[in-house]
């Protein structure tokens, strides 16, 4: 039994830091943007839109914003070039503004309409909402084309907005 306490607490040890480690990731909450935040996709200050702000949270702490959900797509799908060494594994949140709320909301988890008549700092913009009937209820108003989720978003669709 002796010989067993050392394995049994390191596992409740590692079982400690695991859930640490989860804990911090669902605790993040977006950050205020600064006069001099830029998207790293267009160049625009971001604090001129803040309607259409978004973020990606790294778990490191690194936070990088966006003028609107459009270019902050573009970046999550090219990690490679615009974050070399990042993996999406390495993302802790996502953070867009809910259209009707100007809150932010869950990127990850959020409702965009696509092919409105609403147009974001960029054009063309995949409008958020924190909730499918809010979205729906946009897309009725604004004849938006059709509601997507993170999982639709693909470099060819987002091609087809600009």
């Amino acid at each position: 039994m002796v010989g067993k306490l050392p394995s049994t607490l390191a596992l409740l040890l590692a079982l400690i830091s695991a859930g640490a480690a989860l804990a911090g990731t669902a605790d993040l909450k977006p950050h205020k943007i600064g006069p001099k935040d830029k998207c790293p996709v267009c160049g625009m200050f971001v604090s001129k839109f803040p309607d259409f702000a978004a973020e990606i949270q790294f778990k490191d702490g690194a936070v990088v914003h966006f003028d609107g959900a459009k270019d902050m797509f573009t970046y999550y799908l090219n990690l490679s070039r615009y974050a070399p060494g990042r993996k999406t594994a390495d993302i802790g949140a996502v953070f867009v503004t809910d259209y009707y709320d100007l809150a932010k909301v869950d990127g990850l988890s959020a409702h965009y309409v696509v092919g409105s008549d609403v147009y974001g700092p960029m054009g063309r913009e995949l409008i958020p909402f924190g909730s499918e009937s809010k979205a729906g209820d946009f897309r009725k108003d604004h004849r938006g084309k059709r509601t997507i989720r993170l999982r639709d978003v693909t470099p060819i669709l987002l091609k087809q907005l600009d």
